[in-house]
């Protein structure tokens, strides 16, 4: 996931910026464009790091795409903030679905990524606002405590960050 998110997100905010700072309108379009992409590469990063095979990966473009999208809104609508976590989610769910379903059939080639995109976008619509509407949560307890006592919140979230930091999951998704 983290991979995904490196190459998407995090290297076109970097190619963003810098066509902003350097007045380059296509660096800056570049960028957009490869940070709207968070979400499949994120999902595709997971099915590849859950060893899915080729039709199950592809398929995971959709899925990921989808989580991300709905994981931004909550159940109200209003702006999530749990796109990275609900792609995490969903992609394994839907990939090792189509993993359980790639190449038992004569027609694998529309077997496994109708059984993929309908799992995993499925789960996007039912579940994904829903985690978008904790993360937002979260993040509101998290400003409003900062607000109220700066100095402890700046100390434990800093060492929640650390923490994220040794595990193996996106620590950029997480602060994202």
């Amino acid at each position: 996931m983290a991979q995904g998110l490196f190459c998407s997100l995090l290297i076109g905010t970097i190619v963003k910026t810098l066509g902003q700072q350097l007045s380059m309108p296509f660096l800056v379009t570049v960028g957009a464009y490869a940070s709207s992409m968070s979400g499949p590469a994120m999902a595709v990063a997971i099915g590849y790091a859950l060893q899915a095979p080729p039709l199950v990966l592809f398929s995971l473009v959709t899925v990921g795409y989808a989580a991300n999208a709905l994981g931004s809104t909550t159940l109200s609508g209003a702006a999530g903030a749990g796109g990275p976590l609900a792609v995490l989610v969903i992609a394994i769910v839907a990939a090792e679905c189509g993993k359980a379903v790639s190449k038992e059939t004569k027609v694998d080639i529309l077997v496994t990524p109708l059984v993929t995109i309908l799992i995993g976008v499925g789960l996007s619509a039912l579940v994904a606002p829903a985690i978008g509407t904790a993360a937002r949560s979260v993040g509101d307890f998290l400003e409003w405590a900062t607000i109220q006592q700066p100095f402890f919140m700046g100390i434990l979230v800093s060492v929640t960050v650390g923490v994220a930091l040794t595990l193996p999951i996106s620590s950029a998704a997480i602060c994202a």
